[in-house]
C-alpha cells in the first residue's frame, strides 16, 4: 500500500473513532460543561464534595435562566414542588446572574448545608443538598426565605 493510502485509511479511522466516541459520549456531561461554560463562576467557600458542588451549581444555574422544571428536577423528595421553585425564581432569579457565593459548611459526603450569598440585591438563602433515593444529588426544596445580609 502506498504510504499516502496509509495515512488516508488512518485519518479515516480516526474520524470515524472520534465520531463514534461523541455519540458515546454522556449527555449529562456535555450539558453541565455547556451549562459553565454560559454561567458566572460560583464562588465557593468551605469543602464541597464533587455532588454537592456540582448540585449547587445547577441550582444557581436554573435560578439564573428562569427554568422552574429544571430547578424543580433537582429536589429529591416525592411531591410537586412546582409552586417553591417558581418562588425561588422569583426571589433569586434575578440575583443568580449576579456573583453567588456559596459557602460549604460541614462535611459533605452524603449531606452538606450550603449558604448562598447574592450580590444583587445583597440576600443569603440557606438550602441542603443531598443524596437523594436514586442516589444522585439533589436539594431539599423549601419554600425560600431570602434574608437581608447584615
Amino acid at each position: 500500500m502506498k504510504p499516502s493510502h496509509i495515512r488516508a485509511v488512518a485519518l479515516a479511522l480516526a474520524l470515524a473513532l472520534g465520531a463514534a466516541l461523541t455519540a458515546c459520549s454522556d449527555d449529562g456531561h456535555l450539558d453541565y460543561q455547556t451549562d459553565y461554560t454560559n454561567h458566572r463562576p460560583l464562588r465557593v467557600m468551605g469543602r464541597p464534595s464533587t455532588g454537592s458542588l456540582e448540585t449547587v451549581q445547577k441550582v444557581v444555574w436554573r435560578l439564573a435562566d428562569g427554568d422552574a422544571d429544571g430547578l424543580a428536577a433537582l429536589h429529591t423528595e416525592p411531591g410537586d414542588v412546582g409552586p417553591a421553585a417558581k418562588a425561588w425564581i422569583k426571589a433569586y432569579g434575578k440575583a443568580a446572574r449576579s456573583e453567588v457565593t456559596a459557602d460549604f459548611l460541614d462535611e459533605g459526603s452524603v449531606r452538606q448545608d450550603v449558604v448562598l450569598h447574592f450580590t444583587g440585591p445583597r440576600r443569603t438563602q440557606e438550602l441542603t443538598v443531598r443524596i437523594g433515593a436514586d442516589d444522585s444529588w439533589g436539594i431539599v426544596l423549601d419554600e425560600p426565605e431570602p434574608r437581608q445580609e447584615s
